[in-house]
């Protein structure tokens, strides 16, 4: 890491009130900070730039044509898509693990409501992240020993919300290649909009500038029918995701009702048996008996699993519908976007519920 991004980096941490953490956040919090602060300085000791690792003679085939076309993704980014046009994702970090970062969620036994941490960077999110997987297992089995239910889910990419340049990450690179330049887009989309405690605003909208991005792309390169697989994928996940909403529903019906534990408990096992047994079963007929997700469901499920499913797609038929009457025209849409993220929390809801609703 040269001295530059050394400076721009602390610069950047030593503006922060910490005095504030240390009051209001606690000791733990303060830990947790340090952490993610010795994670990320770890990332960008391991960033280079784009051109400098190219340059290397025996660099890998596969990776240098995977750079290559984030190299012309991220000019399109800013010149096609109008996304922040600044040195993120023009630079490589390999971090020689799988995952970026992991994330934990938690509920109470009885609830699909998330538990929400609050931090300085974005807001109050239902998740907490860290760079370490032991780091996330270990704060995941305190949070179990609470009675909590938990699920730590690994993350390929995560973005800075432009508070600095964020990499390339070796973790992105085996992703399929519309899956990747979509990546790229939603995370800038992150970086142009984003709401601090609305995780169901921010993602819906990243999702739809990923889509619309990775669309624009394909028809610029004369090759719809990436597209189009890219799309079939994007409507598999969504029909996973309505099972998932729909069993998510169904306990929420089940907690609301009057019930002991232990027959509580026994109904909570029969809907999840039921999701992972004949729901799951006629959802793979339905896509010709698609592998792809049946390591997720062959893991023990709980309610924390499911506890974000709704979060992240909720309010992306809005945003499509939103981009539409803009003719299509992203200057208009970001105006608009932005007008909607400086409303009152749920003034923005309602409008965002109300643009579906005009039919």
């Amino acid at each position: 890491m040269s001295s530059s991004w050394q400076d721009r980096l602390w610069r950047g941490l030593l503006a922060l009130p910490v005095l504030s953490v240390i009051l209001l956040g606690g000791c733990s919090n303060l830990g947790f900070y340090m952490d993610s602060i010795g994670g990320h300085l770890d990332l960008m000791s391991r960033t280079r730039p784009l051109d400098e690792v190219l340059a290397e003679p025996d660099l890998d085939a596969r990776l240098r044509q995977r750079l290559l076309l984030a190299q012309q993704v991220r000019r399109y980014a800013s010149e096609a898509l109008l996304l922040p046009d600044n040195d993120s994702y023009r630079s490589y970090a390999d971090l020689g693990r799988p995952y970026a970062v992991w994330n934990v969620v938690a509920t109470e036994p009885y609830s699909v409501t998330p538990r929400q941490w609050c931090f300085l960077f974005s807001g109050c999110v239902s998740y907490r992240g860290y760079h370490a997987h032991e780091d996330a297992e270990a704060f995941a089995a305190r949070l179990a020993h609470e009675g909590l239910d938990i699920h730590v889910a690994g993350a390929r990419a995560y973005s800075t919300l432009g508070w600095f340049d964020d990499p390339l990450l070796s973790t992105m690179m085996d992703l399929p290649e519309a899956r990747f330049i979509g990546v790229i887009f939603h995370e800038l989309a992150h970086q142009l909009v984003y709401v601090e405690g609305d995780s169901a605003f921010n993602e819906s909208f990243a999702a739809v500038i990923a889509r619309e991005g990775v669309r624009r792309w394909y028809a610029d390169q004369g090759d719809m029918d990436a597209y189009e697989s890219y799309l079939l994928a994007l409507e598999r996940d969504a029909d996973f995701h309505r099972l998932l909403v729909a069993t998510r529903e169904r306990l929420a019906a089940l907690y609301a009702e009057p019930r002991s534990a232990a027959n509580m408990a026994r109904a909570k096992a029969a809907i999840f048996a039921h999701l992972k047994g004949e729901e799951y079963r006629q959802w793979k007929a339905r896509w010709n008996d698609y592998a792809g997700y049946d390591s997720w469901m062959a893991q023990p499920l709980n309610n924390a699993h499911l506890a974000l499913v709704a979060t992240y797609h909720g309010y992306g038929p809005s945003f499509t519908r939103l981009l539409a009457e803009s003719g299509g025209d992203l200057r208009r849409f970001y105006n608009k976007v932005t007008a909607l993220a400086q409303l009152a929390p749920e003034s923005r809801r309602l409008a965002l519920t109300q643009l579906v609703r005009k039919d």
